[in-house]
């Protein structure tokens, strides 16, 4: 039996860097992201999307990784830990790549997070480390490829989120919708 789903570790950054550092908590604000991240707000903060069109939403208001990935991860020789990979939130006991768009994720006692889409992993992984990107892109049965970057979300509920916080799923209604990059 797999564990419960619950939130591994939780990270912000005040800067545009590529990895972010863990943290005891943080207070995510409902329609605008992690206080105090880099990436928090109404508006694209992105900054290669924010120089295309900075009046688009934010969509990646939170970004959500499955810790076993990193078992993947190290088990092909990358040693990664939380946060280095530009992730808000680290989860376990959760396919969040198979989650659909519109899924929420009930995280503690108040925060709910909408997921809006797959994290297109970028060249910037294999600056981080080399090579790294072949696996978080990786081709699937059918000649597509697998994003295994995570997923993006927005904040519909604030409130504190902390390492080992239950994490509920809340599918939506109608015909589920596979996510796409965001």
């Amino acid at each position: 039996m797999s564990p419960s789903p619950r939130v591994v570790a939780v990270a912000a950054s005040a800067h545009h860097e590529f990895s972010k550092p863990t943290r005891e908590q943080v207070t995510v604000v409902a329609g605008h992201g992690i206080e105090g991240d880099t990436h928090a707000g109404e508006l694209v903060q992105h900054l290669s999307r924010k120089r295309t069109d900075p009046t688009q939403p934010n969509l990646r208001q939170v970004h959500l990784m499955h810790a076993e990935l990193f078992d993947e991860l190290r088990a092909a020789g990358y040693d990664v830990a939380p946060g280095e990979l530009g992730e808000n939130v680290t989860t376990a006991g959760l396919d969040l790549l198979a989650l659909p768009r519109g899924a929420r994720l009930r995280i503690g006692d108040d925060v709910v997070l909408r997921v809006t889409g797959l994290r297109n992993p970028c060249q910037q992984i294999n600056t981080f480390r080399d090579r790294l990107l072949k696996q978080l892109l990786v081709p699937d049965a059918d000649g597509g490829v697998v994003r295994k970057g995570g997923v993006m979300s927005v904040v519909e509920q604030g409130g504190v989120m902390r390492p080992g916080d239950a994490i509920t799923v809340e599918l939506p209604d109608g015909p589920h919708e596979a996510l796409a990059p965001v």
